[in-house]
């Protein structure tokens, strides 16, 4: 009786498994139809939907390949690859994010300068901010990343691609198209646009701020023919439940999906700049101020500053001179390249009076081939008996030229022996080291 039993089980076994294996092509058969079916709402969507970023390798691949924490989801990461002219919704594009990053880089950035060269003069600081964080640079790292661009935005795009809609080919930038603005209350009345009023109503550059409508309307901004949405089953995560109020259908009887409000168009320099300042962004917000410190110094503080003009020769002394700090890894000789001085033996003597110096005097160090086509004149600016820089120059007067500008350069760049900035010390507890308050120098001469 056991063995019939056993028997007949044995038998029944594959009879199941046959029919579990033909359910399991009928429900893969029902998926791939209802996918297929639903594909046209897919196209719809200006973005992709975020949990359609829990399936793409690409977006996994740049996650690990930034060494991102899992704190930052990759939902967010895919929201900061949105630019505002592919999804014009604030809940679905990096604007808001972006808004934070900018604000983020342009502190860390300037307290860092600010910090370590506390005599750099204003136009020198704006110039040296935009070289770390500025517009191109933001969008050479992105390429430096591996981030790709998609050819045109949608519900269908992968996620791991930036995602922004392109300018027609041959039309001006948006920068030139729409000028940007100054939040002078007295703009219109044509005053002078001076240092001062560029560090408090310019932004972090010293440059007008952007205008936000400054996108270029494309020729074509008609959405495409919206598509209807099939009554079958639906995957879960393209319900009406997970999709925001303007993403509903309308009340229309063919249910249907409303388009975005408007289509504009961008470069990709500014759509790469924005996805870097949104990822700063979402860092700040996931993990921290202590990692997002730590990525803006792996990514934007270990650049090189390259100088296009020699190092400086000078040993302006001082008083106050302490040693020389390091800002990332420009150093003097990158920073010294962004000073450009038009009259520099004049300024010279205006900061000796300003700060007490006996007045500098051009002396010839020494020289070779006066008689010769190419001669070489060494010359050096001397303060009583301190030597304040040194410059070599086809001419006597070239010499002094650079020697006074070198001796310049030499004073503004100074740096203290130690250096804290005050996001150092953000967060800490008790026991650590407190911030000590940096150099605060009376700014740079006046003519």
């Amino acid at each position: 009786m056991s063995f019939h039993a056993s028997r007949s089980r044995q038998l029944a076994q594959p009879i199941r498994e046959l029919d579990f294996e033909v359910e399991d092509e009928a429900l893969d058969l029902a998926e791939s139809e209802a996918a297929s079916e639903y594909q046209p709402l897919l196209e719809d969507l200006p973005s992709p939907h975020p949990e359609a970023a829990l399936r793409s390798s690409k977006l996994a691949a740049l996650h690990a390949r930034l060494s991102l924490p899992e704190r930052l989801p990759l939902q967010t990461l895919a929201r900061t690859l949105v630019d505002s002219t592919a999804d014009s919704n604030p809940a679905f594009n990096n604007s808001s994010l972006a808004a934070l990053g900018s604000d983020i880089l342009g502190y860390y950035t300037s307290e860092r300068l600010l910090c370590c060269y506390p005599r750099l003069p204003m136009v020198v600081l704006f110039a040296a901010q935009s070289a770390y964080v500025g517009p191109r640079t933001l969008a050479a790292l992105s390429q430096e990343w591996g981030v790709e661009t998609a050819a045109c935005p949608g519900g269908e795009v992968d996620p791991g691609l930036l995602q922004f809609t392109q300018i027609d080919p041959g039309a001006p930038p948006p920068n030139m198209l729409k000028p940007g603005f100054s939040s002078r209350s007295n703009d219109g009345r044509s005053y002078r646009r001076g240092v001062s009023s560029r560090i408090v109503y310019d932004d972090q550059f010293g440059d007008m701020q952007a205008d936000p409508n400054s996108g270029i309307e494309l020729t074509d901004p008609a959405p495409p023919p919206a598509s209807l949405i099939p009554p079958a089953s639906k995957p879960s995560y393209l319900t009406p439940n997970h999709i925001s109020p303007d993403r509903q259908p309308t009340s229309s009887p063919a249910i249907r999906y409303a388009p975005p409000p408007s289509r504009m168009g961008t470069t990709h320099e500014r759509a790469r700049q924005t996805f870097v300042r949104a990822l700063l962004g979402a860092l700040y917000l996931h993990c921290g101020k202590p990692y997002t410190r730590s990525f803006f110094r792996s990514h934007i503080l270990s650049r090189t500053l390259r100088p296009s003009t020699p190092s400086p020769s000078s040993t302006f002394s001082s008083p106050s001179a302490g040693g020389s700090g390091t800002f990332g890894n420009a150093g003097p000789q990158g920073l010294a390249s962004l000073f450009a001085f038009t009259q520099p033996t004049r300024d010279l003597s205006r900061l000796c009076a300003r700060e007490g110096f006996v007045p500098p005097v051009a002396r010839l160090v020494s020289e070779t081939g006066r008689h010769s086509r190419h001669p070489v004149f060494v010359v050096g600016v001397y303060s009583g008996r301190d030597k304040l820089g040194e410059g070599a120059g086809a001419s006597l007067d070239e010499a002094r030229n650079r020697a006074a500008a070198n001796a310049l350069r030499g004073w503004y760049l100074y740096s203290p022996v130690e250096v804290s900035v005050p996001s150092d010390v953000e967060g800490e507890g008790k026991g650590k080291r407190g911030y000590v308050p940096a150099v605060i120098d009376p700014g740079e001469v006046v003519v």
